[in-house]
Order: structure tokens, then sequence, then C-alpha cells
């Protein structure tokens, strides 16, 4: 029944995380909260007669019992504020969601955390600092966060399958879905090693202003916030906003003065908003952490290349050779015409093997 009122009081209109928080401190319990009469309700300082009636109605228990069901059904975590397990980084924020809902194998209560964010629109060069800093990253006892978005975002994610480091997705919706659905493969295999958080319901659909309040929990979660690439509006530069009124660090690469894509970054710096970094020793550096003791040599190579295709394989040697080449460069050492060949890259890149680089270069990621 515990469970069923947690859920309730998110339900109840015009009552938010701030307003539960006041309601919670002044009846001592959930179970008081809906137990008080009209009168002590009202007796609370900021709780006006509209939340009142809002309480005392019952009109969401309903929706409530619904998505208890949904919660059972489909193994999902509750997570409430005043429990061990809620994340730690989170509480501390005032504006926290009072109960996230949390499908994953991993605690979320890591030694160190570090959300990644971005642009929509990655670029090559978004797309490399990626990869030298969450590659660098493998080894420690570390969590990556990020929304789940194109661009940048998902590009974290699927770099930190590859690296094996823990990494979990905010969601602006309900867990009874996956936005955008290109993204459901990379989502199914976060959940093998990191999971997929929300505060919202299920059937809440990915309504535009839901991500500026998502934005508050990719920044709450982590130690420290980076800027990979960002124009001079979007989310990541939400984000990093938040992360500063938390008192969290936040990061930036810095990039081209005329560069659409760098252009938030490097305002986040020039301001004072953002450490400049150029690497991952940086950042390290910065937040003062040790380095982690190296792993035994020789397990890497294997991993990248267990489910290449016999042509995949093909390239992916050419490439481990010559470190980088042209498309026009790889189908003559292979003999392939380039309409071949341009599917077999595309594929390659999708899958986050190979990077593409200005004038038709690739290089292994």
């Amino acid at each position: 029944m515990t469970m069923l009122k947690k859920i309730a009081l998110t339900k109840i209109k015009g009552v938010g995380p701030k307003t539960a928080r006041t309601l919670l401190a002044c009846c001592g319990s959930i179970d008081n909260i809906f137990d008080a009469s009209k009168k002590q309700l009202l007796s609370i300082p900021g709780i006006g007669n509209t939340t009142v009636e809002s309480i005392l109605s019952k009109n969401y228990m309903h929706d409530a019992e619904r998505e208890l069901a949904f919660v059972e059904k489909h193994n999902v975590e509750i997570l409430w504020a005043e429990d061990a397990n809620y994340p730690r980084r989170l509480k501390q924020c005032e504006d926290a969601p009072l109960l996230i809902y949390y499908k994953g194998t991993v605690d979320l209560n890591p030694s160190l955390c570090v959300s990644i964010v971005g642009t929509r629109n990655a670029t090559a060069y978004g797309k490399r600092i990626c990869e030298e800093l969450i590659s660098t990253l493998q080894g420690y006892d570390m969590q990556i966060i990020s929304g789940l978005a194109y661009g940048i975002d998902v590009q974290a994610h699927r770099l930190a399958i590859k690296h094996h480091i823990p990494t979990i997705g905010v969601l602006g919706h309900g867990l009874d879905r996956i936005y955008p659905s290109a993204h459901r493969d990379i989502a199914s295999r976060m959940l093998e090693n990191g999971g997929l958080l929300t505060e919202y319901p299920s059937e809440t659909i990915p309504d535009r202003n839901n991500f500026p309040a998502r934005n508050r929990i990719i920044a709450g979660l982590a130690d420290v916030t980076i800027v990979v690439e960002a124009a001079k509006k979007g989310g990541a530069l939400i984000t990093a906003e938040i992360a500063n009124s938390y008192n969290r660090d936040v990061c930036a690469f810095p990039g081209g003065v005329d560069q659409e894509y760098s252009a938030g970054c490097n305002y986040l710096i020039k301001t004072h908003r953002a450490h400049l970094i150029r690497h991952a020793d940086d950042l390290i550096y910065l937040m003062g952490w040790e380095q982690p003791k190296p792993k035994q040599e020789g397990v890497q190579l294997p991993l990248l290349t267990n489910n290449l295709s016999k042509n995949e394989q093909r390239v992916y040697d050419f490439l481990r050779e010559r470190q980088q080449a042209s498309v026009d460069e790889i189908a003559l050492h292979l003999g392939w015409p380039t309409s071949k060949l341009a599917i077999i890259l595309l594929e390659m890149e999708m899958n986050n093997i190979l990077l593409s680089l200005p004038g038709k270069i690739y290089r292994i990621c």
C-alpha cells in the first residue's frame, strides 16, 4: 500500500517535488498525508485550497494503481527519495524528483559519475573527442550519463558500451517507449550494463517540455558535466547551467571560432561557466582522480572484431595497417566499386567501428 501511495503522491495535480517534500515534512509520513483532514492540510504553509481539494479528491488513485501494475509487470524499480538506493548525488538537489523509475543492472551510486552532453548534430570532431575521452576513462569505477538523444548523447552511450563502462540514459518520457525509436537497439544493450531512468510514468509521451526538466537529472546524477559540442542554444547549455546551479563541476571542449557547434562550448569557457579541457587527462587532473590500476594486456583488440562480416574484416584490417585512408584508397586496395564500399563503410560507422573524417577519410574508432 505504501508503494501505491508513493506513486499516488506524484500523480496529484499541483503537487510537484517541492510541494510533496513540504507535505512530507509537515505531516511526518506519506500515510499521514492521505489521512489528513482538510483543516490539517490547509494549515501547512504554501498549501492552498486548490491543492488540498486535489489531495482529498482521490481522483488520482486509479492512475496510481495502473502505474503500479505496469511497474510490477515490467520489473521496473521505483526509487524513493528517502531510500538508501536512491542516487545520493541527485538527492542533494533541492528540485530532485521525489520518485524515479529505473530499469537496469547497476547501482546508481558509483564511485565516480560523469554526464556527457552535446549537440544532436555531432561532427567528426565531436565524435573523435568522445572516443578519446571515453576510451581513456575505461578502467575507472564510474558511470557515464546522457540523454539517449541523437548526436553526442547516443555517441557517449555507444562508446561507453564499447569500452565496458556502465551507462545510464535519462529519458524525457515513460519507460513504456524509447525516443527516438532508432535508439531501441542501443537502449536494449544499455540494460545489460547500465540502465534507463526517468521521473515520468508510463504513457508519458516525449513532449518537448519534458526535456529541460530531464536535463536537471542528467546534471544532478553526475560529479561533473562535460559539454563536447554545442551551439549557442540548446539542451546541452541548459544542462551546463543547471550543473553550475548545483555547484557541480562543468567542463567543455573548445572548438574553432567559426564552428557553429563549438560556439556554445566556447561561450561556456569564455564566461567561466566551464573549465576548458582538451582531453581526458585534463579532466582527471581537474577532478583529482587517481589513475586506475592497469589491466592485463592483450584483451582489447579481439573485442572490436568479434562480430565483423568477412568484408568488414578486410576494411578493418586495411585501416589498422594504414591508421586512416580515403574511400578511394580503400576501394583501390580491396578492388571494390565505391558503391559497394560505401554501404559497408556506413554500416561500420553506424556500429561505431569506424569514424568518418572530413574529406571522406576513415579511421578505426
